[in-house]
């Protein structure tokens, strides 16, 4: 009795395994007559572009380069001088003082991470225009000036003059 079904299991798994066999064979042949035919030389696409979309592309890219530096608060990720950290406000915020008026190019600001002031000077994107006014400042400061990543108010200047007309 054991015979028969076993006998039948076999006869219908040799007849998947030929039509799988088959389906495969003819889905490969399909496949080759369609690439063969699509490989004719005579067919070209010639596209045609507006100049503008390549000033376009060039400005989302800087887009989203900015975007990926900005933080949740509108902020950017950047540089700030530290030139104080100090338990005494009236100090740090002297020191701001005299900050404003000798440099107003520059933002200064005082930060309070209890217990310590620190006095914080300037919105810089990269490293390196930071360290070109530290260098410039510690003519001017004794202190000793320190490079701290922070979060920095950032505008664009072509963003700004397009904004303004």
């Amino acid at each position: 009795m054991n015979q028969p079904k076993f006998h039948i299991k076999l006869i219908v798994t040799r007849c998947i395994n030929i039509f799988l066999l088959l389906a495969t064979i003819l889905f490969s042949f399909q496949a080759i007559s369609q690439k063969d035919s699509t490989t004719n030389k005579g067919d070209s696409i010639i596209v045609i572009k507006d100049a503008r979309l390549d000033i376009l592309m060039q400005k989302q890219i800087a887009y989203n380069r900015m975007s990926q530096k900005q933080l949740s608060n509108g902020l950017y990720k950047g540089f700030r001088l530290q030139l104080l950290s100090s338990n005494n406000r009236n100090l740090a915020f002297k020191l701001k003082y005299n900050l404003m008026s000798a440099y107003p190019d520059y933002k200064a600001y005082v930060v309070y991470q209890a217990p310590y002031f620190k006095v914080r000077l300037g919105n810089f994107i990269k490293r390196e225009s930071a360290e070109k006014a530290r260098v410039q400042i510690s003519k001017s400061f004794n202190t000793g000036i320190f490079i701290v990543e922070d979060a920095i108010e950032y505008v664009n200047k072509n963003e700004e003059a397009t904004t303004l007309k």
